[in-house]
């Protein structure tokens, strides 16, 4: 089961850091405060989730 939760996790940081760049690029392209703000949330959530999966052992209490 761990495998594959560090699979998901995986998926969920390549989705969030590749949401976070193409809303940092439109933001770019129309200057919407909207845009820069989900950027910004999506690329901490990427940050989040692989500091959980660095720390993975350490959450799941091993």
């Amino acid at each position: 089961m761990i495998p594959f939760h560090r699979v998901l996790i995986s998926t969920a940081i390549v989705f969030c850091a590749g949401f976070a760049a193409w809303a940092a690029w439109d933001w770019r392209q129309s200057g919407e405060g909207l845009t820069l703000a989900m950027a910004l949330v999506f690329a901490v959530a990427a940050a989040a989730l692989t500091y959980y999966l660095r720390n993975l052992k350490r959450f799941l209490g091993r």
